[in-house]
Parts: C-alpha cells; sequence; structure tokens
C-alpha cells in the first residue's frame, strides 16, 4: 500500500513558521516513504476563508520547494459528503439538536462555578455542554426543532461509546508528556462536541475524518495541539467505519514567549519573511529544521514500520 500523507491548512490567514515546519515534515517523510504528499483546503468556514489567501498556501509551498500529488481537495465543495455522514449518525440516534447560544452556556457555566461546583472542560479549555436535550423524548425534540429549525447537532458522546469497543491509537510521535505507541482513545473528555451547526453543515472534527478516508490518507502527521482531538476522531471513524491511519504529532513551533504561532503573527507569515528577503534555507533553520539528519532518519525508520 502505498503510503499518502496531506497538509491541510485553512485559507483565513497567511501561512506562517508553524505551517512551514509541518508541511516540510510532511512531505520530507511522504518522499522519504516513496509516498504521496496531498494538500487539502480546510474552508469549511466561508465567511473568514478567502480565495487570495488561498493562493498564497500555494506560492509558499511553492517556494519551500514542496511538490504535491494531486487532486487538491477543497471542502467547501464536499459539503454534501459531511451532510451524509451526520445523517448516518443522526440515524443511528448518535447526534442530538442542541439549542443554548454560546451566551446562555456561558451563563449557566458561570452560575455553577459561582455555586462551588466545578465545570468539566474540554482539551482546549471550553466548558462541555450544560443543556439536556439528548434526553429529550422524539416527540419532544421534534416539537423543539419545529419552533426553533436551526440547531446546533452534537455528538451524544456517552451513546456513541456504547456502540464502539476499546478505542486506540498508533502514535508514532509524541504527545504532549511524551505519549507515544498505541494510545488509549478517550473522546469522554470532549463532552458533546459539535458536529455541525446549521449555517455550516460540518465541523472541524467530522470533515477530517470524511476527507482523510475519502483521500486514502494512511499517515496524519499534524502538531502536538491537536493529540487529544485524535481520540474524537478515532470514534467517529469507529462509528462511521472509516479506516484508521497512523497518527504523528510534532513539536510547535512558538513565539519568543513560548506561545504557539497564529495567524495573527505577520512577522511570522511566510510572504512577509519572503518579502524581507529570506530563503527557504533561511526558514529551515529558523525552525531548526531537522535538528539533525539523524533525527528526521529516526522518524522514517519509525514510520517505515507502519507501511
Amino acid at each position: 500500500m502505498t503510503p499518502v500523507f496531506r497538509f491541510a491548512p485553512s485559507p483565513n490567514g497567511l501561512l506562517h513558521l508553524g505551517h512551514a515546519f509541518s508541511a516540510m515534515l510532511d512531505h520530507a517523510l511522504a518522499r522519504a516513504l516513496g509516498g504521496r504528499f496531498l494538500l487539502r483546503i480546510e474552508d469549511i468556514d466561508v465567511t473568514r476563508c478567502r480565495p487570495e489567501y488561498e493562493a498564497a498556501i500555494g506560492d509558499d509551498l511553492d517556494w519551500l520547494g514542496l511538490d504535491r500529488d494531486g487532486p487538491l481537495r477543497r471542502q467547501s465543495e464536499h459539503f454534501g459528503a459531511y451532510r451524509e455522514a451526520l445523517e448516518r449518525l443522526r440515524a443511528a440516534g448518535l447526534v442530538y439538536p442542541s439549542f443554548l447560544g454560546r451566551g446562555e452556556i456561558r451563563l449557566r457555566v458561570a452560575a455553577a462555578e459561582a455555586s462551588g461546583v466545578p465545570w468539566p472542560r474540554d482539551p482546549d479549555g471550553a466548558p462541555h455542554y450544560p443543556g439536556g436535550e439528548r434526553q429529550l423524548a422524539p416527540a419532544a425534540a421534534a416539537e423543539r426543532l419545529a419552533r426553533e429549525p436551526h440547531p446546533v447537532w452534537r455528538l451524544d458522546t456517552a451513546k456513541a461509546l456504547s456502540h464502539v469497543g476499546r478505542l486506540t491509537w498508533l502514535e508514532t510521535g509524541a504527545g504532549p508528556a511524551g505519549e507515544h505507541g498505541r494510545i488509549a482513545a478517550d473522546p469522554s473528555v470532549w463532552g458533546d462536541p459539535v458536529l455541525a451547526r446549521w449555517e455550516v453543515p460540518t465541523s472541524y472534527h467530522l470533515s477530517v475524518v470524511v476527507d482523510d478516508a475519502a483521500q486514502g490518507v494512511t499517515h496524519v502527521v499534524r502538531g502536538r495541539d491537536l493529540f487529544h482531538a485524535t481520540g474524537l476522531h478515532r470514534l467517529l471513524q469507529a462509528l462511521l467505519g472509516l479506516p484508521e491511519p497512523v497518527y504523528h504529532h510534532h513539536r510547535l513551533i512558538t513565539d519568543a514567549t513560548g506561545r504557539k504561532l497564529a495567524k495573527s503573527a505577520a512577522d511570522t507569515a511566510l510572504a512577509h519573511l519572503r518579502a524581507e528577503g529570506a530563503t527557504p534555507d533561511d526558514v529551515r533553520r529558523i525552525v531548526d529544521w531537522p535538528a539533525t539528519e539523524r533525527d528526521l532518519e529516526r522518524l522514517n525508520r519509525v514510520l517505515r514500520r507502519t507501511v
């Protein structure tokens, strides 16, 4: 089986040094294993994603010398596939409509915490959803939908977990605490995550597993900030009957304060550095690419064992 890797940025800003490191690692491992390197444009947020940023992504990858194997996949062209996946989960009774807005959620959580009750939060720090719609009888849910036809669709995580066995994934990189090897997945840390909103028929979590399966991705190489999301992705893969890729979470490129780079930090944007006269070799030096050739070869050896 030919290994398939993908680089999947969102065109809502300019790529920065962190994106460069991830793309270079993806590309290097794909080529070292005789595999394919795909580009996916994650543009489900049609209000923030812009064509000029997508064009800039291509320019940056060309400048870095990262050739791609086609075809390019744009998420905005595949909303139908995400709707179909959501409908399968709805038909199985594993998602439910929720109606609390962000402001109402904040008020409920704040009231609970003010009374001394600790509120569970997901790995990104967001509070678990506090509503009780998952307990609504079908008739009551239908009546509520008739009055409020634009809900947020959430996964009933506890019910979903009862449909699958023990979930794990193979980690060839490292998590925040150095976790590697066969990792036990714990999707419950996300509460009942959003899978779709009325204005967008999908979410990052749902679309990414559908896309990886559709593109035949065998190795997911991405930043360590997405390590905990893998447990939720494994649950969705199991529920939808999708294949399990190998995962490799890599170190993050940070600023002088140790914070993860953001697209709002224009001074780390590749386009800005290029305009200032930087070269691709300068970028590799800045991100310590690779720390030594031995480090890259070690990654290659680990990943070869998964092919």
